[in-house]
């Protein structure tokens, strides 16, 4: 089973939506003053509890590029779309995000219509 962080920004019913799907998904917002952790916080945790992040936020690509793996990343490049939008989205490349995952990669960026995985 993946478990997951979801980042600040998203919308925690994305942490409801990803553990209807079988997965063990935290969104930060269920931590004590979650709203306001540090990028380094949430890297803490995701590192410590074994998760990967899911995050709109480019800083954790600079982590990623300078630092490398863990944690895992898929940072959601798909602009500012309405939360429905967001998981019908992720429904439909999750089945390739999981399979990318299996096969060990680290970096996984989504987009409207593009997978890059490294």
């Amino acid at each position: 089973m993946f478990k997951f962080i979801i980042d600040t920004q998203l919308p925690p019913k994305l942490a409801n939506h990803l553990t209807n799907k079988g997965t063990d998904t935290i969104h930060t917002t269920f931590f004590n003053n979650g709203h306001l952790l540090k990028d380094k916080e949430i890297i803490d945790i995701a590192i410590n509890e074994k998760r990967i992040i899911i995050t709109k936020d480019n800083d954790f690509l600079d982590y990623f590029i300078i630092k490398g793996s863990p944690p895992k990343i898929i940072l959601l490049e798909c602009g500012n779309i309405r939360n429905n939008a967001l998981l019908k989205l992720l429904d439909n490349k999750f089945d390739k995000i999981i399979k990318l995952l299996k096969n060990k990669n680290e970096l996984i960026i989504i987009q409207k219509n593009n997978i890059i995985a490294y």
